[in-house]
């Protein structure tokens, strides 16, 4: 199976991607998510740890993924070669993320909303939580997907594929012919003049 560009770039350099690409991102994003439930359930009770441990994720969180965001588009994205839409909606939602992630980060330092109260905080917040759990899952679904089901095909493939139109327009051969390792490309005639 051929994959996208974003399962590339997890498979890549194992595990290394994996690691600094989808786990630390995705269980900051998920360890903010858990912090969150209990700031909300404990909400009654003044600065509690789960709020303290909620602000300090929030903000690894956002900055760590704008150091992922700024990486991947400078180093990357220039010089992605497109496997098809899937892979678009993959990166792009994978990268969409920074919006609600660094968000998040410059709420809880006082950066945006400042004048929120608890309740607007607490909502914005589950609402970029929400967005960032949206477009990783979008991502990795999409990443996921076989980028020949969209009508991509890799360069070699088409390439084959143009070689076998040009064999059928010469030859006469309507019925085409398969390629791959255990059988050859019929030779034209001038290919069988030359080996006399």
């Amino acid at each position: 199976m051929i994959m996208t560009n974003y399962m590339d770039l997890l498979a890549a350099n194992q595990p290394w991607n994996l690691i600094l690409f989808m786990v630390i991102p995705v269980g900051l994003a998920e360890a903010l998510v858990a912090t969150e439930f209990y700031t909300v359930f404990l909400k009654d009770e003044a600065d509690t740890v789960w709020r303290r441990w909620n602000r300090r994720l929030g903000i690894a969180a956002g900055f760590y993924f704008t150091g992922v965001f700024a990486y991947l588009s400078t180093q990357v994205l220039p010089y992605i070669e497109w496997r098809g839409y899937a892979d678009v909606i993959a990166i792009v939602a994978y990268l969409s993320g920074i919006v609600p992630l660094l968000s998040i980060a410059l709420l809880e330092l006082g950066v945006w909303g400042r004048k929120f109260t608890g309740r607007q905080r607490t909502k914005q917040h589950f609402i970029l939580l929400i967005g960032f759990l949206v477009v990783s899952h979008v991502a990795m679904i999409f990443g996921m997907v076989n980028p020949e089901i969209t009508g991509w095909h890799p360069a070699s493939e088409q390439m084959m594929r143009m070689q076998a139109a040009d064999y059928r327009g010469i030859s006469g051969n309507a019925n085409g012919f398969c390629m791959d390792n255990t059988q050859e490309m019929p030779m034209n005639h001038s290919q069988m003049r030359a080996q006399d």
